[in-house]
C-alpha cells in the first residue's frame, strides 16, 4: 500500500449497483415479483437522477472504472488508504421513488447487497446505508438492523424525495431520535435535480454544476431553522459532495435572515445559525483543489471537514491518485490540519476504531 504523509480515511466513496444482484435480496412486498432478468435488464430499480443519461458519455471524459470489491480494494492500496465509507450511484436518486413499500423493500435489499458484497469481503470497504425516509416507522427499523446486525458505520438521507417536505420537518424527527440512540450519523448527498428548477436547462454541465450544492443548501437551511440541530444535540449530519466553499455562505446567509426574522420564523432557535454550522454537529466532504478551503478552514474550523474520493465518479482513475499528494502539498493549509481533513474528522464522524 501506498505510504503517505498521514493516514487517511475515505469518507466518501461510492458502489456501482448491480441491479440482478441486489434484486436477489428483495423481500416484503415485492419478494419474488421482480426478479425476472428481463425486467431487471430493461428497467433499474431506482428513478434517474436527473434525466440525463450517463450513458451517452457526456457525463465525463475518458473510461471510469466499474469497481467490483478488488477492484476498490486495489484502489485504496493505490492511494494508500486505510478504509472508506461508500455511497450509492443509481440509488442517490431513490428519495424519487413513488411508492413508499417499494422504496422499503429496495432499501433493505440495497443495504444487505451492500453488506455481503462489499464489506463482508473487506472490513475496509464499509458501507452507507440508504434510509427509506418515504416511511418513517420502518426507516427506523431499517436503521436498527444496519446498525446492529450489518454494523454500518451511517446513514444516507436522500437529498431530494417526493414527498414534498424538508428534512426540518417534524415528520422526519423519530429518525433523528433514533440516530441519536444509535449513535448513527446521517448524510444527506447531492446529486438528485428534479424538481428543483433546472428543467429549462439545455446543457447537463449546468445541471450538473448546480445539482449537488443546492439540495444541501435546501435541506441545511429547513433543518436549521427548523430546529433539528437545537432539538437533537446529539445528532451528526454530513453534507457530502458539493465541496465545502458553500458554507461561509450559508452562515452569513442563514445569520442575516435569522436577525431580521427568526424570532417570528425560527422560534426553536436559541443561537444563530452559524454556530450551529460550527458546534460540531455539521460535517462537510472537499474537494482537494478548491481555492477557497483556507477561508473555510478559518470560518468554518479544522474539525468538521474531511476527503472524500468520490470514486469512481467523474474522473479517470490516475487523477485520483493526485488528490491526496495534493493535499498534503498545499502552502495554504496548515500541517495541524492536514491530518484532521485526511482521518480524523471522518474517523470522528463515522466512529471508526482504525
Amino acid at each position: 500500500m501506498r505510504k503517505n504523509r498521514f493516514a487517511v480515511i475515505d469518507g466518501d466513496g461510492h458502489v456501482t449497483e448491480r441491479n440482478k444482484e441486489i434484486l436477489e435480496y428483495l423481500g416484503g412486498n415485492y419478494r419474488g415479483t421482480s426478479k425476472d432478468e428481463s425486467w431487471a435488464d430493461t428497467f433499474s430499480p431506482f428513478p434517474s437522477l436527473d434525466g440525463w443519461s450517463r450513458l451517452s458519455g457526456m457525463s465525463s471524459p475518458g473510461l471510469r472504472d466499474y469497481p467490483d470489491c478488488d477492484t476498490w480494494t486495489a484502489f485504496l492500496d493505490e492511494c494508500g488508504i486505510q478504509t472508506t465509507v461508500v455511497y450509492p450511484t443509481a440509488a442517490l436518486a431513490f428519495g424519487l421513488i413513488q411508492d413508499p413499500a417499494w422504496a422499503v423493500d429496495i432499501a433493505r435489499a440495497y443495504n444487505s447487497w451492500l453488506h455481503v458484497t462489499y464489506t463482508k469481503k473487506n472490513p475496509r470497504i464499509l458501507g452507507a446505508a440508504i434510509i427509506p425516509v418515504h416511511d418513517v416507522s420502518a426507516a427506523v427499523q431499517e436503521m436498527r438492523r444496519v446498525k446492529n446486525d450489518l454494523a454500518m458505520p451511517g446513514g444516507m438521507l436522500p437529498s431530494v424525495t417526493r414527498l414534498r417536505k424538508g428534512y426540518g420537518h417534524e415528520s422526519f424527527f423519530p429518525i433523528y431520535e433514533e440516530a441519536c440512540k444509535l449513535d448513527l450519523p446521517l448524510a444527506i448527498h447531492g446529486a438528485p435535480s428534479r424538481g428543483l428548477g433546472f428543467d429549462f436547462f439545455d446543457s447537463f454541465v449546468e445541471v450538473h454544476a448546480l445539482e449537488h450544492p443546492l439540495p444541501l443548501m435546501i435541506q441545511l437551511t429547513h433543518m436549521i431553522f427548523q430546529g433539528v440541530f437545537e432539538l437533537f444535540p446529539q445528532l451528526r449530519v454530513a453534507y457530502l459532495e458539493a465541496g465545502a466553499g458553500w458554507v461561509p455562505f450559508m452562515m452569513d446567509r442563514l445569520d442575516e435572515d435569522f436577525e431580521r426574522r427568526g424570532k417570528k420564523w425560527a422560534p426553536r432557535l436559541k443561537k444563530l445559525p452559524s454556530d450551529y454550522i460550527t458546534g460540531g454537529q455539521v460535517y462537510v466532504s472537499l474537494e482537494s483543489e478548491e481555492r477557497t478551503l483556507p477561508y473555510v478552514l478559518e470560518l468554518f474550523g479544522e474539525d468538521h471537514i474531511f476527503f472524500a474520493s468520490d470514486y469512481p465518479h467523474e474522473r479517470q482513475r490516475a487523477q485520483y491518485l493526485e488528490d491526496i499528494p495534493g493535499i498534503e502539498a498545499r502552502q495554504d493549509i496548515s500541517d495541524t490540519a492536514k491530518p484532521k481533513i485526511l482521518a480524523d474528522n471522518a474517523r470522528r464522524f463515522y466512529r471508526l476504531d482504525v
